[in-house]
C-alpha cells in the first residue's frame, strides 16, 4: 500500500500508524507518550500531531502515534499549523510541570527538554500555573514527584505488560492527574518490588532512584573513615553508554572504573565479581543438598533482589524453595567487614562498604534488616550506574580519558568467567552448572559454554547431564518478571518438571537493570550487546570456572573452612519474610481477573 508523507511516496503496512511509517521512511516526528517498546500508546500528551488529507477530503489535523495509514493519504509533517500546534501542547504541558530543571535527576537527559527544542519552543507563556504536590520518598530506593509528571503512562505500561505487577496507576483528574500508587497511602506500602524499570521509560525525573552520591562523598572526605568499594559485573559493560564510550560486544572498562575510584580517593577498591563466584561455592553446594536429601524442589537462585521482593510481597508460599544464599553484594559486604580488615589490618568498625550497581533495588536490599550484623549494614551505600556517573562528573572525571588501573588488592579482587556472565539472564545457572558438574566429577565440564541458557527468550530451558552416575538436572531461566509469574505458578501447582530455576526481575538480567543508563526514547535496546560482551569477558579470562578462584580457595582454606560450613552459613545466608498484605491480596485479585479479561 501507498501514501505519501511531505510529497514522498512511502510503503506502509495494514494496520501501520503514521508514526511508524514515518520512522520507517526516516522522517522525525516528536513524541512524548508513543514508545514503541510498550504495546499501548494512550495517545496523551498529544504532541505527534500531523496533517492528513485523504483522497478528496479536507485537511485534518491527528495524532499520529494512533492514526492508521490508508491508501492514497497525504500526511504533512511540517506545515505552519502543525508546528504552531505543537509549540502550544509543548507550552501546555511544561505550564503543569516544576521547572527547576537544574535540580533534577534527569537534567541534560530529559525528554521534555528535548521535546521543547524539536517544537521550536522559545518562551512558555503558561508558566506558573502548577500546583505544587507532596514528593514521595517513602521507599528505600525510589522517589515518586507527581510534579514532575508529563501523564505520558510509560511507567505504567512497563510495570503492567513487562513486570505483570501494575503498582503504579494514573490518579486523580485533570491538573490532579500524575503517577500514583493505586490504593496504597505511599510508594514504600504498594506492591511494588523496586525493580526500577519504570525510572529507566520515564521521561522526566518523576520517578527516579534516591541519589546518595553526597553521602558517598562524606565518606570519602572523612579521614576515619576507610572506604571499600566493590562494582558488579554488568556495571564494566553498561557505565561505558554514560560516557560516550562506543558500545561493542567487546566494551570492558573495568581498568577505567578502578582508576576513576582511585582518582576519587577510594581506599580499597574491589569487585563483586568475587563475590559471585562465592555465590556459586555456596548456591551450588546448597542445590547439591537438596538433590541428594530428596528436599522439595526445584530451587529459586536469590541473587536478584527485585526476584525476591517479588516473592515476598506477591508470592510468598514460593519463600521455602528460594536458596538461603545472599546475593554476590552482600556476599560480599561481610567479608569486607570481618576477613578483608583481618588480612589487611584494618579496623572493621572503621569499613564502609560503598557498591556501584546496575539496580535500584540494590538499595533496598541493602538496607534490609537481615542483612546487617549488630543493626550495622553489611552494605553501607550503594550507587547505581546513573548516579556513579554523576559522582564522576561532579569531581570532573571523565571516564572515557582515564588509562585503565589493574587491581592490586590480593584478597577480594580476582574473579573467574563465571562470575563475569552474572550480569545476563542465564549467566547464574550457566557458573552453577560449571562447578556442580565439576564437585560431582572431579573433573571439569568439557563444554562449558552452554548453548541452550542463552539467549534473550523470556523463559528458557535446558537439560543439562551431570556425568556418568549422577544422571541429569533440569533447569531453567526466566527473566522479566511476567515470565517469572508463569513459574512460580507452576511450581505451586505442583507440575513444575525442574530441579533448578533462575530468576532475573529485570528484561536482560543486569545488564538492562532499573539503574543503568537511560536512552531516550527507547527502551532495553542494548541488552544483547551488553550480555555478549560479558560472553566476551568470560571467554578472554583465564579461569573460568569459580571453584578454580585462587583467592576463594584461599578465603575458604584460611577463613570459612568450606562451603556451606557453619561460618559460612551464619556470614552468606540468609532468610525472608512473608509481606504480603491484605492490600496486595486484594489488588493482585483485581489484577488477575483483568488479565484474564484481556
Amino acid at each position: 500500500m501507498k501514501a505519501y508523507i511531505n510529497g514522498t511516496e512511502v510503503s506502509f503496512e495494514q494496520g501501520d500508524t503514521i508514526l511508524k511509517a514515518a520512522k520507517r521512511a526516516g522522517v522525525f516526528i516528536p513524541t512524548l507518550c508513543a514508545f514503541e517498546p510498550l504495546k499501548h500508546t494512550p495517545g496523551s500528551c498529544r504532541v505527534c500531531l500531523v496533517e492528513t488529507t485523504l483522497p478528496g477530503g479536507e485537511p485534518r489535523i491527528v495524532t499520529s502515534c494512533n492514526t492508521p495509514m490508508q491508501e492514497g493519504m497525504q500526511v504533512n509533517t511540517r506545515t505552519q499549523k502543525v508546528r504552531a500546534m505543537q509549540r502550544l501542547q509543548v507550552e501546555m504541558i511544561f505550564a503543569d510541570h516544576e521547572q527547576n530543571c537544574s535540580a533534577c535527576a534527569r537534567h541534560g537527559d530529559c525528554e521534555l527538554q528535548a521535546l521543547a527544542q524539536y517544537v521550536g519552543l522559545e518562551h512558555n507563556r503558561f508558566s506558573g500555573m502548577q500546583a505544587e504536590r507532596p514528593v514521595d520518598r517513602s521507599a528505600t530506593a525510589l522517589v515518586r514527584d507527581v510534579n514532575k509528571c508529563v501523564r505520558c503512562m510509560r511507567c505504567v505500561e512497563v510495570c503492567r505488560q513487562v513486570q505483570g505487577i501494575g503498582a503504579l496507576t494514573m490518579d486523580g483528574v485533570g491538573l490532579e492527574a500524575g503517577v500514583g500508587v493505586g490504593i496504597s497511602p505511599d510508594w514504600a506500602s504498594s506492591s511494588c518490588v523496586q525493580c526500577g524499570q519504570c525510572t529507566l521509560v520515564c521521561p522526566t525525573g518523576a520517578l527516579a532512584e534516591k541519589d546518595d552520591t553526597d553521602k558517598v562523598l562524606d565518606y570519602l572526605d572523612n579521614p576515619a573513615i576507610t572506604t571499600v568499594f566493590q562494582f558488579a559485573p554488568a556495571v564494566r559493560v553498561t557505565l561505558s553508554d554514560e560516557f560516550g564510550i562506543p558500545r561493542s560486544t567487546d566494551v570492558d572498562v573495568t581498568g577505567q572504573i578502578v582508576a576513576a575510584l582511585r582518582r576519587l580517593g577510594a581506599d580499597v577498591v574491589l569487585d563483586t565479581n568475587f563475590g559471585a563466584d562465592v555465590v556459586i561455592m555456596e548456591e551450588g553446594t546448597e542445590l547439591l543438598h537438596k538433590i541428594q536429601e530428596k528436599a522439595p524442589l526445584p530451587m529459586f537462585t536469590s541473587c536478584c533482589p527485585g526476584w525476591i521482593n517479588y516473592a515476598e510481597k506477591h508470592f510468598p508460599e514460593i519463600l521455602p524453595y528460594l536458596s538461603s544464599t545472599r546475593s554476590p553484594q552482600q556476599v560480599f559486604g561481610p567479608l569486607a567487614k570481618t576477613y578483608l580488615p583481618q588480612k589487611m589490618g584494618l579496623a572493621p568498625n572503621a569499613i564502609r562498604v560503598i557498591s556501584i550497581m546496575p539496580c535500584v533495588a540494590k538499595k533496598d536490599e541493602a538496607a534490609r534488616k537481615a542483612l546487617s550484623s549488630n543493626g550495622v549494614p553489611d552494605v553501607d551505600v550503594v550507587l547505581t550506574v546513573r548516579e556513579f556517573a554523576r559522582l564522576l562528573r561532579r569531581q570532573g572525571i571523565d571516564l572515557a580519558s582515564l588509562e585503565p588501573s589493574a587491581f592490586d588488592n590480593p584478597f577480594m579482587s580476582d574473579y573467574t568467567g563465571a562470575a563475569a556472565i552474572f550480569g545476563s539472564t542465564g549467566g547464574v545457572m550457566e557458573a552453577a552448572i560449571r562447578t556442580v558438574y565439576a564437585v560431582l566429577n572431579g573433573h571439569e565440564l568439557e563444554t562449558i559454554e552452554i548453548a541452550p541458557l542463552r539467549g534473550m527468550e523470556g523463559i528458557r530451558e535446558a537439560t543439562v547431564n551431570l556425568g556418568e552416575g549422577n544422571g541429569e538436572v533440569r533447569v531453567a531461566i526466566c527473566h522479566g518478571l511476567k515470565n517469572a509469574r508463569v513459574l512460580v505458578e507452576q511450581v505451586l501447582a505442583g507440575k513444575s518438571p525442574y530441579h533448578f530455576i533462575e530468576v532475573m526481575a529485570c528484561p536482560g538480567g543486569c545488564v538492562d537493570g532499573g539503574g543503568t543508563c537511560r536512552i531516550k526514547n527507547d527502551y532495553l535496546p542494548q541488552a544483547h550487546v551488553r550480555q555478549q560482551a560479558l560472553y566476551s569477558i568470560d571467554k578472554k579470562l583465564p579461569r573460568r570456572q569459580s571453584h578454580n578462584n585462587p583467592q576463594v580457595q584461599k578465603l575458604y582454606a584460611d577463613f570459612l573452612e568450606k562451603p556451606n560450613s557453619p561460618k559460612a552459613h551464619d556470614l552468606l545466608h540468609t532468610h525472608y519474610t512473608n509481606r504480603k498484605s491484605s492490600t496486595f491480596r486484594s489488588v493482585q485479585e483485581l489484577w488477575d481477573k483483568l488479565t484474564l479479561a484481556d
